[in-house]
């Protein structure tokens, strides 16, 4: 194995990605089991074809039924965790929900469904694998779904809880790698663009048309391009990189 090799390898960790059933979940998990680690999967329904997928490449993989915004849930996933793999290195803060609506035509409910998965299912998580680090003094990487919604207001569908969830996301980052730097735990976040996943295929064409003007490399991103700088927060490599926030949007933020 080259220097570089070993630079980015996850060979001997364990990675959690929440919410990696599919989508950019599912291409990141293939992702950081190709680098080595084993990958477990904690999301709501199910990640059979992701951990099928990951066998077949010759990697290691198991899913856990989980309810990140049920701290007991949680919990009860983590211990699974380190009874099962001894250890928990890296978490991918991954799922998430958004609802295409204008302020007065969604709910209250609706407000604080999208503020419970995106924002306090994922200080649930972070919390309670950030107590695990420093309890067995793991050095470990805790990378967060943000979005370039955290930093723009998206145009022309209305997600104010969205948008709001991800600006909390952000800065939710970097006070947690402020707090746990003396512990060795590296905190960052990573915001994406408009991305192309099969999901997106239910995404009505006059969005996506709107869309395309507004972005400078005219084109949405590849779910795939996510697993570089994934992989770069994920390993040895970003030891000095704690509270930042990855753009990964085709410069659409530069406007």
């Amino acid at each position: 194995m080259s220097y570089l090799e070993k630079m980015f390898s996850l060979a001997g960790k364990v990675a959690i990605v929440t919410g990696g059933g599919r989508g950019i979940g599912q291409v990141v998990a293939r992702g950081f089991a190709s680098a080595g680690a084993e990958v477990v999967i904690l999301s709501r329904s199910g990640a059979d074809e992701t951990v099928s997928l990951i066998e077949k490449d010759g990697g290691r993989a198991y899913h856990i039924t989980t309810d990140v915004t049920n701290e007991e849930s949680v919990d009860a996933a983590l211990a699974e965790i380190l009874k099962r793999s001894g250890s928990i290195d890296v978490v991918f803060n991954n799922a998430g929900i958004c609802k295409h609506q204008s302020t007065f035509e969604a709910t209250l409910a609706d407000f604080r469904e999208v503020i419970d998965v995106n924002l306090t299912g994922e200080y649930i998580v972070a919390r309670a694998a950030g107590k695990i680090m420093v309890e067995r003094g793991i050095k470990g990487s805790i990378i967060n779904m943000a979005s370039m919604s955290g930093g723009i207001v998206n145009i022309p569908q209305w997600q104010c809880s969205y948008n709001a969830s991800k600006a909390a996301v952000i800065h939710m980052t970097r006070s947690l790698a402020v707090e746990w730097a003396e512990h060795g735990i590296r905190v960052n976040s990573i915001s994406p663009g408009y991305i192309g996943t099969p999901m997106s295929a239910d995404t009505p064409q006059e969005l996506r048309d709107a869309w395309m003007p507004l972005i400078p490399m005219h084109r949405m991103g590849k779910p795939e391009e996510l697993i570089p700088p994934m992989l770069y927060l994920a390993c040895d490599a970003a030891g000095y990189t704690s509270g930042s926030d990855v753009i990964v949007d085709g410069a659409y933020t530069c406007l």
